[in-house]
């Protein structure tokens, strides 16, 4: 029997090898199968947890980004409003109409009856400016001290030293003044957001970055005694999560505040006066007139052609010049002005400039001012000076008997409404004019690209991601974040990028593969 046996196993011996052969190669490629789904699970997983991280933590710095501007934009609306006192030039206008009065009526009646002749349009102009409470505090207090009757020789040294205006010259004025104000704010209020919007999301790019390396490097020792660590080695320090330069970067916004508003105040003056001039605020016209009156202060500010709205410089308003920086750095209450001068503040201020005068910015600020345009001549005056209601469907039989385009009201009324309209841009609660900003697509995409641009722009030298898998998946999150939120927005893919189309920097080029893939979707 055993005979038997050891025969056989003899004679098939050969097959047996072949079989355990088989059997083994079997085993291995199904554990080398069994790896690569594992891996590839594994990949999956932290790219997913990596979108889901990014996709947060953008999201939380846009809303960081909105409070932001509503902190900060009163001190820009305080010094707007001090440098065009439109509430002194109504004060002006009522002292004419209360001399006007004593004269026809004498003093002792002028407070108890006005004559119909007195009662004329001037004086209902002045009554829609006094229709509702918008003197801002600080020039309450001047307009008081400005309406006392001096008396004496220092009264007459005075009338000497500043002529009396003219009803006529004060009108003007108060034209000029009131329109001037409110676009300057609208400007301001817009240019604001964008800045702010670069700022916090190249901060929220280190900072996330940050994280990712932390995650990523290996766990090191803990001590019992925890030292600071700002040598350059340290990985916080190195990939910008650093408290003071941050700090020191955000207080950059104080140019635009207190230098930047002002000078594009001149700038929007002289082009309200080159197009508004002419009018008289006795006049009626109507609001299609008063748009296209609008839409040429625009050109004049912002460039008449795509190619002149291309090349115009919005940085001086922004940022101030590098000789100037140590003295923003000062005003701003920065202790140690030399911080200027670091690498890592440089880099940001490097990288923000170039932001700002690319392509890609311009296009966003048209888009943006065209909201906030928008909203102010199509739809608070023309609600409120020209009496058109909403457009909704419950308003759609009305408008058919009523064409907005007929409707005309006094460029007097349209003044008081961009008077009260001033003071709700510059608010700093509830603001109408910014949700109207920030619900422009543009703007979101713009963001998006900047949080999830130029990784390797943040990498030191002497610092790597230690595991292959987590740079895969910054750059897959990344390129999601980018896709998802520029692949939805509404005005087109192609006009975007002929729009934007000609800059070489990773931003642009980051922009380009997002249009792309979602072409390639699209297809």
């Amino acid at each position: 029997m055993i005979t038997t046996t050891r025969r056989w196993l003899r004679r098939n011996r050969t097959n047996f090898a072949i079989g355990a052969g088989v059997l083994g190669a079997g085993y291995l490629a199904g554990q080398y199968v069994l790896g690569k789904i594992s891996e590839a699970r594994q990949r999956m997983s932290e790219e997913r947890i990596a979108k889901e991280n990014l996709r947060r933590r953008f999201e939380q710095n846009q809303e960081d980004c909105t409070f932001t501007v509503l902190a900060i934009l009163p001190t820009a609306t305080e010094n707007i409003l001090d440098a065009i006192p439109v509430e002194q030039i109504l004060d002006e206008l009522q002292k004419h109409k209360a001399e006007r009065l004593s004269r026809s009526v004498g003093p002792s009646e002028a407070a108890s009856s006005a004559p119909p002749s007195v009662t004329d349009d001037d004086g209902k102009s002045l009554t829609s400016f006094q229709s509702e409470s918008y003197v801002h505090a600080s020039q309450m207090a001047g307009g008081e001290g400005s309406s006392e009757s001096p008396t004496g020789e220092g009264a007459e040294g005075s009338a000497e030293r500043k002529p009396k205006k003219s009803k006529a010259q004060l009108w003007n004025e108060m034209k000029i003044s009131s329109i001037s104000r409110a676009f300057t704010l609208l400007y301001t209020l817009s240019l604001l957001t964008l800045l702010t919007r670069i700022q916090l999301n190249l901060l929220g790019r280190r900072n996330y970055l940050a994280s990712v390396v932390s995650l990523a490097s290996p766990p090191t020792q803990q001590s019992t005694i925890s030292l600071e660590n700002h040598d350059d080695d340290n990985f916080e320090h190195a990939y910008g999560n650093d408290f003071e330069t941050n700090r020191r970067y955000l207080s950059f916004s104080w140019w635009l505040l207190h230098r930047g508003c002002l000078n594009l105040m001149h700038k929007v003056t002289i082009a309200v006066r080159e197009v508004f001039g002419t009018l008289n605020p006795r006049e009626e016209i109507t609001l299609e007139k008063l748009s296209e009156l609008t839409l040429e202060v625009r050109k004049k500010v912002e460039g008449a052609t795509e190619e002149e709205r291309r090349t115009c410089k919005w940085l001086p308003y922004l940022l101030p010049s590098q000789d100037e920086e140590a003295y923003v750095l000062q005003e701003s209450g920065m202790t140690d002005s030399s911080a200027a001068a670091s690498s890592s503040l440089r880099r940001l201020i490097d990288e923000t400039s170039d932001l700002i005068d690319s392509p890609s910015f311009t296009h966003v600020l048209t888009h943006i001012l065209d909201a906030a345009f928008s909203h102010l001549v199509d739809t608070k005056i023309a609600q409120l000076s020209y009496k058109i209601p909403p457009t909704s469907a419950s308003t759609a039989r009305v408008q058919e008997i009523v064409n907005p385009a007929d409707a005309k009201a006094k460029v007097a009324n349209s003044l008081a409404v961009f008077c009260r309209q001033a003071h709700a841009i510059g608010t700093g609660a509830n603001n109408e004019y910014l949700t109207a900003i920030e619900s422009v697509r543009d703007l979101e995409a713009f963001a998006a690209v900047v949080y999830s641009s130029n990784f390797e722009f943040e990498t030191p030298e002497a610092g790597s991601l230690s595991r292959p898998t987590t740079a895969t998946g910054l750059d897959s999150a990344a390129d999601s974040l980018r896709t998802s939120v520029v692949g939805g927005l509404e005005s087109g893919t192609a006009s975007l990028r002929q729009s934007w189309a000609g800059a070489d920097s990773g931003f642009e080029s980051a922009w380009g593969k997002a249009l792309a893939k979602e072409d390639g979707k699209a297809h």
